[in-house]
């Protein structure tokens, strides 16, 4: 792809030297040229030029180079011979831009143990197609194994988009993936569109800490890549009559090409509901003055069933685990019920909580931008609020006697 100026229709105004980032435009006299070594054809020139002289031109490989490229791949993480929640949640994402694309759906499902149940599974929440790959080096995950082992698939069969969940694993492998491939991947995704005039993968993520959405496409290579955070898409339903097909594709993987091994795994039982999995989630913010006092919360959580959860500055204080932070820089949920207690609203802690399915919000400053989002404001101080909510779900949990 280059730049074409159409120097009859410039009026050397300068504004595409200015917004080029890599120095490639220069003016020459009253108009501009550039440097083809330079120009990397990221289109900021043509987006912002006011008389529109300036204009790409795809060169002559390039017409139809992606019409080999058709399909939607998703990565079907599992651990241990069960599926992550995160392959449901993208296998009904998957769905929807396949769907809009006129194309099918694979699930990619690498692995070893239990790996016929999973891709039944996978089979039965949807999928039109579960690529198998079966072998004893894929059974627990290591990046060089996964990567030789999708990459054989992705050259071979050439599909158009390709998700990944961003957990642990996804983060590790989908930039190796995308960087052999050598193709772009957009990290951390919350919501995915598809152009329909030119088939482009809109994937939108936050941006500036949360500030702002950025929707960004992948127009000059393929697969179009992008990791999406768990939790921020619903997760796919049992289909009544399936008719999806699973394929075991042949994989060629060598122990020598594996330059770490799992030697052992240590698992920790973890008490109580994980955020992501809770039906009700209880949220406290800064508004609680000290770490002593989440007891309150502590006790209203037991009441209503909930799992507890915190913003960032309680995190990092270490107030509460880690593991229980919900916002940008920590867990994306959707709770069917969200109860943020003396909680700001700030960008950062809603792009993790806002699809929740009721949100109550408790907050002393009725200017707070948490009731923006909220179904439910209390404007009330949480010291006076939560402490008769407990006393109110006692009282009624007496006269209603567990099962």
């Amino acid at each position: 792809m280059s730049i074409k100026i159409d120097r009859d229709l410039c009026i050397g105004c300068g504004l595409c030297v200015d917004t080029c980032t890599f120095d490639a435009l220069q003016m020459n006299g009253d108009k501009p040229e550039y440097d083809l070594e330079k120009c990397t054809s990221c289109g900021l020139c043509v987006d912002n030029c006011p008389v529109e002289a300036i204009s790409t031109v795809l060169q002559a490989s390039e017409h139809n180079a992606f019409d080999d490229y058709r399909g939607v791949w998703v990565f079907a993480e599992q651990r241990y011979g069960e599926l992550e929640v995160v392959s449901l949640e993208l296998l009904s994402e998957g769905r929807k831009l396949a769907r809009a694309l006129d194309t099918s759906l694979t699930m990619v499902l690498p692995g070893h143990t239990n790996i016929e149940q999973m891709a039944k599974d996978l089979i039965a929440y949807g999928a039109d197609r579960v690529l198998v790959l079966d072998h004893e080096l894929l059974d627990v995950y290591t990046t060089d194994g996964y990567t030789n082992a999708i990459y054989q698939q992705v050259v071979k069969q050439k599909p158009e988009i390709f998700l990944i969940g961003a957990t642990m694993i996804g983060r590790d492998f989908g930039p190796r993936l995308a960087a052999r491939l050598k193709t772009g991947l957009t990290a951390d995704c919350t919501h995915l569109g598809i152009d329909p005039e030119t088939r482009n993968f809109l994937q939108t993520r936050p941006a500036f800490g949360g500030n702002l959405m950025a929707t960004i496409i992948c127009p000059n290579t393929r697969p179009q890549m992008a990791t999406v955070r768990p939790g921020t898409m619903a997760k796919a339903e049992l289909q009544n009559n399936p008719s999806g097909v699973i394929e075991h594709a042949e994989v060629s993987l060598q122990s020598n090409e594996i330059r770490t091994f799992v030697e052992r795994v240590v698992s920790t039982v973890r008490e109580g509901i994980a955020i992501e999995d809770a039906k009700i989630v209880v949220a406290v913010g800064r508004g609680l003055k000290s770490s002593k006092d989440l007891v309150l919360i502590e006790q209203l959580a037991h009441l209503l069933k909930a799992s507890i959860a915190v913003t960032r500055p309680l995190a990092e204080a270490g107030w509460y685990p880690a593991s229980h932070q919900v916002g940008l820089t920590g867990k994306t949920i959707r709770p069917n019920l969200y109860i943020a207690i003396g909680i700001s609203g700030a960008s950062q802690h809603v792009v993790g909580m806002q699809d929740s399915k009721c949100i109550v919000a408790i907050n002393k400053d009725p200017d707070a931008d948490i009731f923006n989002i909220a179904h439910y404001g209390i404007v009330a101080d949480l010291y006076k609020i939560v402490p008769e909510m407990i006393r109110a779900l006692e009282k009624h949990n007496e006269l209603i006697p567990e099962d």
